[in-house]
């Protein structure tokens, strides 16, 4: 199982390392995600969520 927001989606993103004589290489930008209990369809379930969701209040935990 990825690590994927299962509210908003979010997940790891990828771009360049740039140093300063703009050298390039691949990196990753990875989400703030937090393994929590939620409700799902009335039911708890321990989901991958972003704490951008949980800070605002598109989840509650149980």
């Amino acid at each position: 199982m990825a690590k994927v927001c299962y509210i908003t989606g979010r997940k790891t993103r990828t771009g360049n390392k740039r140093s300063h004589a703009l050298n390039s290489s691949r990196r990753t930008f990875k989400a703030n995600l937090q393994k929590v209990r939620i409700l799902v369809d009335g039911k708890p379930k321990r989901v991958w969520v972003s704490t951008r969701a949980l800070k605002s209040g598109k989840v509650t935990r149980v």
